[in-house]
């Protein structure tokens, strides 16, 4: 990442009015970047999302995990394939500890809160656009809450909510670019990891928990 100079960044999130208000303050000179940050695009859903990152390789990826197409994990681990040099920094309304633990080992370098006023998230992207990390103090004190089962891997969480959403192994597989061989073995670890014996009791399991992106498409 670079040191000085203008950063990129995109904005994803399905209301037009909270894509407005978050490019203005990042385009603004001096509000979080001495010259602005520019805005190279905007998404409105999770497929949006990855295809912009994978067009323009910004600097910055602002995200929202509530969006139709492609939920929160999807989405992060998508950019991370295509876009590994992108901070990505969610702001979300999602308090589901399940879900927040995800996104933290997911390896995203900010996470806030759409409860909280915007200025921790102001305050803090120069510092994660020079390689800080940031975790909200309201996050922060979700986590203190262990969440029920083993953690499930990117990967996992991305087809969990393709399970969910009423895809059989080979439409994942097909998805994913992965074997449905490849598919089965991880719905075998994540049937393990939960210590659940169906796929009806992985389904209501993962949804009690908070395991699930509440974008998934059900």
């Amino acid at each position: 990442m670079k040191e000085r100079g203008t950063y990129h960044a995109i904005v994803a999130d399905d209301h037009a009015i909270v894509r407005s208000g978050l490019r203005t303050a990042l385009e603004t000179p001096g509000q979080i970047e001495e010259r602005g940050i520019v805005v190279v695009a905007e998404a409105e859903n999770g497929l949006e999302a990855i295809a912009a990152c994978r067009a323009h390789r910004p600097d910055l990826l602002l995200l929202d995990v509530q969006m139709p197409m492609a939920g929160g994990i999807e989405v992060v681990v998508e950019v991370q394939r295509w876009s590994p040099d992108t901070r990505i920094v969610v702001l979300t309304g999602v308090s589901a500890v399940g879900i927040i633990s995800s996104l933290v080992e997911s390896g995203v370098h900010g996470l806030f809160s759409k409860g909280d006023d915007n200025s921790e998230l102001y305050a803090r992207l120069p510092g994660i656009l020079r390689g800080q990390r940031h975790i909200a103090t309201r996050f922060v004190n979700v986590l203190g809450q262990k969440p029920a089962g083993e953690q499930l891997t990117g990967r996992e969480r991305q087809i969990l909510n393709m399970i969910i959403a009423g895809h059989s192994n080979k439409e994942i597989a097909g998805h994913l670019g992965i074997s449905a061989k490849t598919v089965d073995k991880h719905r075998t670890s994540m049937m393990q990891k939960l210590d659940v014996h169906s796929v009806p009791q992985l389904m209501a399991f993962a949804l009690r928990e908070g395991l699930v992106d509440p974008s998934a498409e059900l």
